[in-house]
């Protein structure tokens, strides 16, 4: 698998798990904000990264709690499952993010019996996602894929990375609607990482960003704000 490097020890990617954070290269968005995106630019793999990685699981086992895979999109890996069965077989968790991009590929691995929590990053109102993503898509692939999640029976969350010059309070509020059954969803405030794929991205201030939670909340009451300082 395209394994571009991993976090040995994160208390973030995985609620209420210790978990390791791999990272996949390759992505099929251009999201201007994205903040990983050397592994959208350059997306070849390294060495032998899933043999350390795995290797590094090997030896902790019973003090670390999961994986969560990331990237780029790991669903874009054709040896995903492959990999995941290797971390279960380990006695790990397994979480997967993803972008929505792919749904037949997600209800795939939905249905492998190997994932144990997914997040999907939102990343605009259906009339906004074209901005928020750089590129032309079909909004109902990533309806798809809501749905998919949704139905999975799988824990699960939903996600958007809040950026001024992208997006507008009346997007969150449309999200909200989008999403309705009082989904888990965080608005993440946006970072400048210094590395990101686009310009003219700002964060919202904290003011501002109360005033999208408040939006998000009308169909989504237990939406809450990731990242604020």
């Amino acid at each position: 698998m395209n394994v571009q490097g991993y976090q040995k020890l994160t208390l973030l990617d995985f609620p209420g798990k210790v978990a390791c954070t791999v990272f996949t290269g390759g992505c099929n968005l251009r999201c201007p904000f994205c903040h990983n995106a050397d592994l959208v630019r350059h997306p070849a793999a390294y060495g032998s990264a899933e043999g350390e990685v795995l290797e590094y699981l090997s030896r902790r086992q019973g003090l670390i709690d999961g994986v969560c895979v990331t990237g780029g999109e790991p669903l874009l890996q054709p040896d995903l499952t492959a990999f995941l069965q290797k971390v279960k077989d380990m006695g790990y968790l397994v979480k997967l993010d993803t972008n929505g991009a792919l749904p037949k590929r997600l209800a795939e691995v939905l249905g492998t019996g190997l994932i144990d929590y997914v997040a999907m990053d939102v990343k605009s109102s259906p009339q906004g996602y074209a901005k928020a993503v750089g590129c032309d898509v079909d909004v109902a692939v990533f309806d798809e894929s809501i749905r998919h999640i949704q139905n999975s029976g799988i824990a699960h969350e939903f996600r958007t990375t809040a950026v001024k010059g992208i997006h507008t309070v009346a997007d969150f509020f449309e999200i909200g609607q989008w999403l309705g059954n009082d989904e888990l969803y965080f608005i993440q405030c946006f970072q400048d990482s210094g590395n990101l794929l686009g310009e003219c991205c700002q964060a919202f201030s904290t003011a501002e960003t109360e005033e999208i939670l408040a939006a998000a909340k009308a169909f989504l009451p237990r939406a809450s704000v990731r990242g604020q300082d």
